[in-house]
């Protein structure tokens, strides 16, 4: 429980910019393990990943 709390602490001192980043970051760890696991194919993943990058406007994150 106190992992969260912390989490919750170090979220809410976040830029909006940074917590974009971060969503995408999760959110691109999630399609990686989907490809990595064989759910997606190497070009749903890369649809995805681009449509991704533009719905959230982060082109500079690898």
């Amino acid at each position: 429980m106190a992992m969260q709390e912390q989490e919750k602490t170090e979220w809410s001192n976040l830029s909006p910019e940074e917590k974009k980043r971060q969503l995408f970051l999760n959110q691109k760890a999630l399609l990686d393990t989907f490809l990595g696991n064989g759910a997606i194919t190497r070009a749903q993943y890369e649809k995805s990943l681009g449509d991704l990058r533009k719905l959230m406007g982060v082109e500079d994150v690898e």
